[in-house]
C-alpha cells in the first residue's frame, strides 16, 4: 500500500468541463441530446452552458453548442454521463424547464 501512495500526486489543475462553442466534433449522435428551454424570453447561452456543465460535471467532458431558438446541442463522450443527465430530469435553467430529446 505504501508503494501505491508513494506515486500519488495532487494537483490544483482541473480538466475543462466543456468545449466552448464547438461544432459536433464526433459524429457519434448516440451520445447527443438536444435540449430546449421552455420560455418565451431570451436564453443567455453562455450562462446556460456554464451552469449545466457545472451541475453535471461529466467525467469525459461535454461539448455544448447553441442551435438557436432556445435549442442547445449537448454532446457527451461517455454513456454514463448522458444517463446521469437523463435519470436526473427534470432540469431547470432560470426557473424554466429544459426538455431533452436523445438523438439516435
Amino acid at each position: 500500500m505504501e508503494n501505491d501512495l508513494a506515486n500519488l500526486t495532487l494537483t490544483d489543475e482541473e480538466e475543462e468541463a466543456f468545449v466552448e462553442d464547438a461544432t459536433v466534433v464526433d459524429q457519434n449522435l448516440n451520445l447527443c441530446l438536444v435540449g430546449r428551454c421552455l420560455t418565451d424570453s431570451i436564453v443567455h447561452f453562455p450562462s446556460l452552458r456554464n451552469t449545466m456543465a457545472d451541475l453535471w460535471h461529466p467525467l469525459r467532458g461535454i461539448c455544448i453548442s447553441d442551435l438557436g431558438d432556445r435549442r442547445v446541442l449537448f454532446q457527451f463522450y461517455h454513456e454514463v454521463d448522458i444517463q446521469r443527465v437523463l435519470v436526473g430530469t427534470p432540469w431547470f435553467f432560470n426557473k424554466h424547464l429544459i426538455v431533452f430529446h436523445r438523438l439516435k
